[in-house]
């Protein structure tokens, strides 16, 4: 099977990279052969902080992918997050270039790209331009303008930019390893893809990435994205409080959030208890804690989450009024307790979003909120084609990483 039917998803995040290889079946279904993880080194806050140790974790998940499904990894769809990322609203105006004034696919990209020309931020550079809705002449909440009759031709659109020395390290990170880029893409676009369906993206619905550091959200209507917004709270963040409340490791304090605390703390009993021996080495007594005592404080985070989520959504007049409710996903999703509180501080539905548009596959771990990203990545890389009119992505690759890679190849020629 040609090489442009396997599709990899690469999802760099500040505790765990994953990822993804998907196989295009002949009858354009997604079956999943490979899934990788292992925790990162070099990244924080969705940002590279050392590229050495950013090039060694990306190479080992590859090289885990790689042996699973005994095949070479040679490109990928990169996820990027991080609060550099940043949403601006910008619309571009033309005039219908034909004598019959019939709008064409020329028209509309002229359109885009004239929506591109809004003052980027210094040091910023574009990762996606999405067209919202158009207008011919005077007739508004136009979808697909192309074969319409008019003069003049608007798009509202919404423009995704990012750090360009961000992106830059990003991209070079990747590269060092051997592996192209095929598209850079705003990670909560590609976990979209392989979590929410066409319905909810028409009634209304927020998908909530709960990260390592970071917590990402986006807001979809009428099948558009309304809003989208990164908060510099994340899991990592209900770690270290209960670390610092229970005067314990880190390690520690990881196990008991997963395995003991629950978001929820009415929902314990006030007798149940727990010996912080059993979760840390450094403990050498006994030691009793109050399981309800370590909830309060992870119920404690977990309400101010979703008191910032609910402030974006204030921003947009969508608070409790968002009919298919919200989806929460990644790995901090898997929090015992937490759909319970997400509904009654949200005010709207809440259910846990697992990766769904690729076939049934025999890889157990995948069926889990964190792996929601990289199958979203490689879902929309197999869907590139009809994308390619909406997502603008400039081209990463250097002469420098050409001429590496040729190096490489005539190194492994050597005995």
């Amino acid at each position: 099977m040609p090489q442009d039917h396997y599709i990899t998803g690469l999802d760099i995040g500040s505790h765990n990279i994953r990822a993804v290889l998907i196989k295009k079946t002949p009858d354009n279904n997604l079956e999943i052969i490979g899934a990788a993880e292992r925790p990162s080194a070099g990244i924080a806050k969705g940002m590279v902080t050392d590229i050495e140790d950013a090039v060694s974790s990306i190479s080992e998940v590859l090289e885990q992918l790689e042996r699973m499904a005994g095949l070479p990894v040679e490109s990928a769809v990169v996820g990027i997050f991080g609060t550099h990322i940043k949403t601006l609203e910008s619309s571009g105006v033309v005039a219908v270039a034909k004598a019959d004034k019939e709008i064409t696919e020329e028209d509309v990209e002229r359109a885009i790209e004239a929506a591109q020309a809004v003052a980027t931020p210094p040091n910023h550079e574009i990762l996606h331009v999405i067209p919202r809705d158009f207008k011919v002449d005077n007739q508004t909440g136009i979808k697909d303008p192309v074969g319409m009759t008019g003069v003049r031709l608007e798009v509202a659109t919404q423009i995704i930019i990012g750090l360009s020395a961000q992106i830059k390290n990003l991209t070079k990170s990747i590269y060092r390893t051997g592996v192209d880029i095929t598209d850079l893409v705003f990670g909560i676009l590609a976990c979209a893809e392989s979590t929410l369906d066409k319905k909810q993206r028409e009634l209304g619905v927020a998908l909530v990435n709960l990260g390592h550091h970071t917590t990402t959200m986006i807001v979809y209507e009428e099948g558009d994205i309304l809003h989208s917004a990164v908060l510099p709270i994340g899991s990592s963040h209900i770690t270290s409080d209960i670390a610092i409340g229970l005067r314990t490791s880190v390690d520690a304090a990881e196990i008991i959030k997963l395995e003991v605390a629950q978001a929820d703390s009415r929902k314990v009993n006030k007798r149940d208890e727990i010996d912080l021996a059993k979760f840390s080495d450094q403990e050498k007594e006994r030691t009793m804690i109050s399981v309800k005592h370590v909830s309060e404080i992870v119920q404690a985070r977990c309400e101010e989450i979703f008191s910032l989520i609910n402030a974006e959504l204030k921003k947009i007049d969508r608070f409790g009024l968002l009919p298919a409710g919200v989806v929460l996903t990644g790995g901090g999703a898997k929090l015992n307790g937490l759909i319970d509180l997400a509904k009654e501080k949200l005010k709207l539905p809440v259910v846990i979003g697992l990766p769904q548009g690729a076939a049934e596959s025999s890889i157990d771990k995948i069926n889990d909120p964190s792996y929601a990203t990289a199958i979203g990545l490689a879902i929309w890389g197999s869907q590139s084609s009809h994308k390619s009119a909406k997502f603008r992505l400039p081209n990463f690759s250097s002469v420098d990483d050409a001429v590496s890679k040729m190096k490489r190849w005539f190194k492994s020629l050597l005995p």
